[in-house]
């Protein structure tokens, strides 16, 4: 029966492919000068509605403008899933891993900069070729507080920091960290990694990207019974970190060391009893003028953390609850860049059983994101999909869909002002 289900729904978003190709507008044709090869475009900073999107498939970073709807350029950051972090000047820093025979040979990681007028290379930091390179890199680099050090999560599978100085644009060493992996800013000069048994690390640093001070803590959560995820967002001082069973941790960073405070949960005892989950690739996202925190839900049994999500639920983290629901769309199937979406006169129709079929598929949400202004959007992205959905963050209202040029969106970064803190 269930065969014969997603058979009917194939055939279906098959029909709506057609009905796409035979009614689409044929292409202007146009005479076009033979464009010239390796000249450099210049680039406007980018606006408070630009987003960098990662493409699980190509192995790449796009910068897309969901004012203009353009994907404005792209960045490969080499082998494995491309992701940045930024520094107030506008600068992206990308930690990127290279082999001489494109899959294999030798190996060299460096972390290249890319400035805010193109997106063209501007320097490169060689790092020991040992950076982790996992299927999402949320938590393999973070920024010191003040954009003076960066720090790389390896794993051999030994656990260590590499220590990168951006002001001098020099390799200042490596940090063992046995036990303890991944690394979230904490501090003008600290880092916080989480360890095996449920405690966390404190790394402080001197202004050479010497490790002064590490500290262990006591455990903050039991990895046996409820797991927190790596998946993070920061407002402020404090880190949010959920949960598999849908508690957040926060961990205050604003100290001599972190501190904890009594988890609290998304979901209350009726809806765990329905099995809504928290879920997705990157399941949070914090707008931090606001307060207001994004989740990604599902229903779901137990290890079902990474499947996508049909809702984002809001919340106040002041008074810690629930002030919202949004239902989402799914972000959309793209072909060779073409959206296979109706919405103008009368192909209206076609929209419509455009958006029941896929939601009766398996494809979901996977990630989110939420724009830092004071008009703010809530951007979410699939594995499956070369689109992103945008809705008005404030009022859940969905807007449109965008093309990016990816094959899929896995994970979204929305920095504004060039920082993302």
């Amino acid at each position: 029966m269930r065969h014969t289900c997603g058979a009917r729904i194939i055939g279906l978003l098959a029909i709506v492919v057609c009905a796409s190709v035979l009614f689409a507008p044929a292409p202007a044709r146009a005479d076009l000068a033979a464009e010239p090869i390796g000249r450099v475009e210049p680039l406007s900073a980018p606006g408070p509605h630009s987003v960098w999107v990662s493409d699980g498939v190509n192995e790449r970073i796009a910068l897309v403008d969901l004012d203009t709807d353009d994907m404005r350029g792209m960045v490969d950051g080499g082998w494995g899933i491309t992701a940045g972090v930024f520094t107030a000047d506008g600068r992206i820093w990308i930690p990127e891993t290279h082999y001489s025979r494109g899959s294999r040979g030798q190996r060299s990681d460096v972390v290249t900069s890319y400035g805010p007028g193109s997106l063209t290379p501007e320097g490169e930091v060689p790092i020991p070729a040992k950076r982790a390179i996992n299927v999402l890199p949320v938590g393999n680099a973070a920024l010191s507080d003040d954009d003076r050090f960066l720090a790389i999560f390896n794993m051999t599978p030994a656990t260590s920091l590499s220590i990168v100085d951006l002001e001098r644009r020099s390799f200042a060493g490596e940090i063992e960290t046995p036990g303890c992996s991944l690394v979230y800013g904490a501090g003008a000069r600290r880092f916080l990694m989480f360890c095996g048994d449920g405690a966390a690390l404190w790394v402080e640093l001197d202004d050479e990207g010497n490790a002064i001070r590490k500290i262990r803590s006591e455990r903050f959560f039991d990895p046996q019974v409820d797991p927190v995820m790596e998946k993070g967002v920061r407002r402020g001082t404090t880190w949010y970190f959920p949960s598999f069973e849908g508690l957040i941790h926060e961990v205050d960073v604003s100290g001599p060391v972190p501190t904890f405070s009594e988890p609290w949960s998304l979901v209350s005892d009726g809806e765990r009893a329905a099995e809504w989950r928290i879920g997705g690739r990157m399941p949070l996202a914090v707008h931090r003028s606001s307060g207001r925190l994004y989740a990604l839900m599902h229903q779901g049994g137990p290890h079902s953390h990474k499947d996508p999500g049909r809702e984002a639920w809001v919340y106040d983290l002041e008074r810690r609850e629930r002030v919202d629901t949004i239902e989402l769309r799914n972000p959309g199937l793209t072909y060779l860049g073409v959206s296979m979406e109706f919405g103008q006169g009368w192909l209206w129709p076609f929209s419509r059983l455009y958006d029941w079929a896929l939601s009766m598929t398996p494809l979901g949400v996977a990630s989110l994101a939420v724009t830092q202004d004071d008009e703010p959007l809530l951007v979410t992205g699939s594995e499956f999909s070369g689109s992103l959905a945008i809705y008005d963050a404030r009022s859940g209202q969905y807007l449109r869909r965008v093309i990016t040029g990816n094959m899929t969106n896995l994970g979204i970064q929305a920095p504004y002002g060039g920082a993302t803190r």
